[in-house]
């Protein structure tokens, strides 16, 4: 025998390692010559299904969980919350103008705003309404003295639409 396989001899290889492919070639297909043939997939036989009455069925048993009591937790996660920053807006009033008006303003024009002089300010928090407070001036600088805190029902009423 000569060091060169012939086909029949391929074939009879391959069917003993079960690596046989049985599906028809594609009518017309013809494949590159510089494209290798890809290899055969060989996957295993599927595992014949058991009778249902024949599997064992056990509870599961899983380790206790450690002791540390949702106090501590929380604690731990509010003190990490606690340096988070967020943005506090206070709001002095609204208004809603057409574009030509918004266009037209120049230097010295006065916006007149929803808001009635000396009404409380809204004091938001990254966008949702927490309070209500007085415009105070504090060494040359703005700021807010905290009047009423919105309730939760207010402010969970607050994020559906103002």
């Amino acid at each position: 025998m000569s060091g060169e396989l012939d086909q029949e001899m391929l074939d009879k290889l391959m069917a003993e390692a079960g690596m046989v492919d049985d599906t028809p070639p594609l009518v017309g297909s013809v494949q590159s010559a510089t494209q290798p043939t890809p290899a055969p997939v060989v996957q295993p036989a599927p595992a014949p299904m058991e009778d249902a009455s024949k599997v064992a069925v056990h509870q599961a048993h899983f380790a206790p969980l450690p002791a540390t009591g949702p106090a501590s937790e929380t604690t731990r996660g509010m003190e990490f919350l606690m340096e988070v920053s967020l943005d506090i807006t206070v709001e002095l009033g609204r208004t809603r103008m057409p574009l030509r008006d918004i266009l037209a303003l120049n230097h010295g024009a006065v916006i007149e705003l929803d808001k009635v002089a000396g009404e409380p300010v809204d004091v938001l928090v990254n966008g949702t309404l927490i309070a209500k407070g007085e415009v105070v001036v504090v060494d040359e600088k703005f700021g807010v003295r905290v009047t009423e805190i919105v309730s939760p029902a207010k402010r969970v009423a607050s994020l559906g639409g103002n």
